[in-house]
């Protein structure tokens, strides 16, 4: 009796281990989420840490030497280009010029007395009074008074230009900075800190950099650096407080060398800043859009890498297949755009591929998605 039922007993359990095992597979099967390849446009972001710089940022010195004697400006305020800034006290560069002016009437003066001299030397000589030796004389003297004179009259304009240089001007539109300086301050051509820095910011330069992979992804996508520039979309900013900047820039510049320590290639863009809300010295993040239409977009999740490869899993009758695909070099971090290797209407494993291989049984919702998606192309469609 023992011995009959032992075949029975054995057969219960090689039965209900099977039914564990396809209740396993089952279960295993229905944790695998699927997706249905399609078409659609899609732009792909990429955010870059920035450096902001005005256009033009000018550190103003003096040029001449002295106490300051005026300040006619404002921390923060608006300057024009012209507009005089700082008054070194002018005294004493009044006063070269009196007499360098001085010095030129005199040497005008004695220009003519030998201009004069010369002439009766000459018409002495003529009627054999004096000899060449008294004539050259004075030519020689006529020569050196108009070398003295052309002296004084570049003493005269040296001392003009210092007395014009006491009222120190802006040389750009722009916004003054802090002032380390006072009333009262001695200053000169070769003090350490500028009187002030005017930062022309009609126009804020955003600087940021990119690998030089990437650079040569953009040249060979667009041909050149020149035709880069030209047809790059454009560019948006995000500051650090996380609000978006409400004007778009450009890209404007691409560096031509790349960094031998980095290995990074800058570019430039450009914003409008009317509002000035951006500042010099300040910091945002870039984000780089590229715009793709109707390609196929799928998860970074959908992929695993062998070998330098790129793969994907496809299901084929209800089991996964792996399928080697091309992707475009650029991403968002969180999608790939597929260049090659699977087609509009393909069932892909859309999460968990690296955990996966070939031949694992999918569930028949991947049926069910792709009939989905099929019917709401098709309804898109009619309308």
């Amino acid at each position: 009796m023992l011995f009959m039922a032992m075949p029975a007993m054995i057969l219960a359990v090689a039965v209900f281990a099977s039914c564990g095992e396809e209740k396993q597979r089952k279960q295993e099967a229905a944790q695998h989420k699927t997706m249905v390849v399609s078409r659609k446009d899609m732009t792909l972001e990429r955010q870059y840490s920035a450096r902001l710089t005005g256009r033009q940022i000018v550190e103003v010195r003096p040029q001449v030497s002295g106490c300051i004697t005026r300040i006619l400006t404002g921390e923060g305020k608006a300057v024009r280009k012209g507009q005089t800034l700082f008054v070194i006290d002018q005294v004493p560069y009044r006063a070269a010029l009196q007499v360098a002016v001085a010095a030129r009437k005199s040497a005008e003066a004695r220009l003519a007395t030998a201009r004069m001299n010369y002439k009766n030397e000459k018409l002495l000589q003529q009627g054999q009074v004096v000899g060449d030796v008294s004539v050259e004389t004075m030519r020689n003297a006529l020569l050196e008074a108009e070398a003295a004179l052309a002296q004084a009259r570049a003493q005269e304009v040296n001392a003009r230009n210092n007395l014009s240089y006491t009222n120190v001007k802006s040389p750009v539109n722009g916004v003054a900075s802090m002032i380390p300086w006072h009333v009262g301050s001695l200053v000169s051509s070769s003090i350490s800190e500028p009187l002030v820095t005017v930062a022309d910011d009609s126009e804020v330069y955003v600087y940021f950099s990119i690998s030089e992979n990437q650079a040569l992804d953009l040249i060979s996508q667009y041909g050149s650096i020149a035709a880069f520039i030209n047809r790059a979309p454009s560019v948006s900013l995000r500051l650090n407080n996380g609000q978006m900047y409400n004007l778009k820039g450009r890209i404007s510049a691409v560096s031509g060398t790349v960094d031998s320590q980095t290995g990074a290639v800058t570019l430039r863009a450009t914003f409008p800043n009317s509002g000035g809300l951006l500042h010099h010295g300040g910091s945002a993040t870039v984000v780089v859009p590229t715009h793709r239409q109707q390609c196929i977009v799928i998860p970074q999740e959908a992929t695993y890498e062998l070998q330098n490869r790129m793969f994907v899993y496809r299901v084929v009758n209800g089991k996964t297949k792996a399928t080697p695909v091309t992707l475009f070099p650029q991403n968002n971090g969180k999608e790939f755009i597929v260049e090659d290797g699977i087609s509009e209407g393909d069932t892909i494993i859309a999460e968990g591929a690296g955990l996966l291989k070939d031949g694992v049984d999918v569930n028949g919702g991947a049926k069910e998605e792709g009939k989905k998606r099929r019917e709401e192309r098709g309804a898109r469609r009619e309308k």
